[in-house]
């Protein structure tokens, strides 16, 4: 304990079982089980429609509030950040962004974000707290010339407000809605690069990427105060072409088609390396609350971590500097052995699955539509291949309207990865479940799969290995 609070390592030191603590007895830090705590509804008109919409039409997201941002700044910022990052930087400018990713000592992930040089030699990184956390660490025990300041998430955010807005334009009317809204010429931005525009008579930042798998999707964001300006222009321009606003179920769904394994467990809660970090984190921050969940129960936390490589990144892992983590990348690197992939469940056996609620005796886990996972962020499940093996582990898992079936992202076996194969999912926990609030009394099932790749859906080129 340091100076009366209570350290990430203060938790650590004082529960005997680490993997049951965090299975049992933390609340999740995320908000998608708490759409009270952002201005942003669960749906705006129906799931099933608004999912529709990035296929068919156009669809525009909120993401002003659930994303934490960290702004650095100072002589050192972009050393730092080639310290911290496996990313090659070397060809980070304005105009260019990058999915940034930041390793353990050991080579497994803490975190991912975006990063964006904005002018005047400031660095914006966009989501992930564990990153975030990491690289202000970083700074701070460095010796770094370099300046930090942090913008929370709406739900942890004292001041009520935000830094900058951020609205996600996607389908496959974004392009044309995108051209109408700007005024003047309409820049043309590449994929994964930025550049300025004027939206309602706000200067706002660009980033052409997809966030539902579409490449002329862009992210647009701006002064937090001009947000409304910049949404009512959008809607106005969009309304002719289908445009729909996207609430919390469907955008948290965007990830099955995708295949963006979001928030993987944060690799800092073992190693003496990490202890004086740890001591620094405080108890109750986003490492602290967060929630396993799941049928794979490991003995050891170190069994839930993963590499860049696991989670499809290794097109990002550049070996030209010295980085946090290089040497242990640098084993697997020629032969990763696992590998990320879609699992497409059988229909019989989700409907089983329905079919139990209906029936005399104990359930099966509820599978819910359209977020069948139920850990905030951290559901793992078993998954076996035909002897009956464990080849891997299966995260977030749901519904999408555009596929018509149950999808979950894995990470397994290399040999298991072939599109085709044929593996089962344990779906629901051990021992009729725990004492997390989200997980009735139930038992566990076995549900047929089948691997695809991943992304399943359209393909952005960020998920499919072009190097950004």
């Amino acid at each position: 304990m340091t100076g009366g609070r209570r350290s990430l390592q203060d938790v650590v030191d004082a529960v005997p079982d680490l993997v049951e603590h965090l299975r049992n007895d933390t609340p999740g830090p995320a908000i998608r089980t708490r759409t009270d705590q952002i201005p942003v509804p669960a749906e705006f008109s129906n799931w099933r429609s608004e999912q529709r919409a990035w296929h068919e039409t156009a669809i525009l997201f909120d993401q002003s509030h659930h994303m934490p941002e960290l702004f650095l700044s100072g002589p050192d910022a972009l050393a730092l950040l080639s310290r911290v990052g496996v990313n090659r930087l070397a060809n980070l400018a304005p105009g260019r962004a990058k999915q940034f990713i930041g390793c353990a000592p050991d080579g497994s992930i803490i975190g991912d974000c975006i990063l964006c040089p904005l002018p005047g030699g400031v660095y914006e990184l966009v989501s992930s707290m564990p990153l975030l956390n990491w690289v202000e660490y970083q700074a701070h025990v460095g010796g770094w010339d370099v300046t930090v300041v942090r913008d929370h998430n709406t739900a942890d955010n004292p001041t009520g407000r935000r830094v900058r807005f951020r609205f996600q334009l996607d389908g496959p009317e974004a392009g044309a809605i995108f051209d109408e809204v700007v005024e003047g010429e309409t820049p043309d931005i590449p994929f994964f690069r930025t550049a300025t525009a004027v939206v309602a008579g706000v200067e706002v930042l660009v980033l052409r990427h997809g966030m539902a798998g579409r490449n002329r999707g862009v992210e647009i964001s701006g002064p937090y105060e001009h947000r409304e300006a910049v949404r009512a222009a959008i809607l106005a321009a969009g309304a002719p072409r289908g445009l729909r606003r996207g609430g919390l179920k469907a955008y948290f769904t965007t990830v099955y088609e995708t295949g963006w394994i979001a928030y993987p467990l944060p690799a800092i809660y073992t190693g003496e390396e990490l202890r004086g970090y740890r001591e620094w984190l405080p108890a109750d921050g986003w490492e602290g609350r967060f929630q396993l969940a799941g049928s794979l129960r490991r003995d050891r936390i170190e069994d839930y971590y993963l590499t860049p490589y696991d989670l499809g990144y290794g097109h990002l892992v550049s070996f030209d500097h010295d980085f946090v983590g290089r040497a242990a990348l640098e084993a697997v690197a020629a032969a990763p052995p696992k590998k990320r992939v879609t699992l497409v469940w059988d229909t019989e056996d989700v409907l089983r699955v329905m079919r139990s609620l209906f029936e005399p005796g104990l359930p099966y886990k509820f599978l819910d539509l359209p977020i069948a996972d139920y850990g905030v962020l951290m559901q793992r499940d078993e998954v076996r291949g035909a002897d009956g093996r464990l080849v891997g582990q299966s995260t977030f898992c749901g519904y999408t309207a555009n596929t018509r079936a149950v999808l979950s992202l894995a990470v397994v076996d290399a040999e298991h990865a072939e599109p085709g194969t044929e593996v089962t999912i344990t779906w629901g926990e051990p021992d009729g479940g725990s004492r997390k609030l989200r997980v009735e009394e139930h038992r566990q099932c076995t549900v047929r799969a089948v691997v695809a790749p991943a992304p399943y859906g359209a393909v952005p080129r960020l998920l499919t290995g072009a190097p950004v």
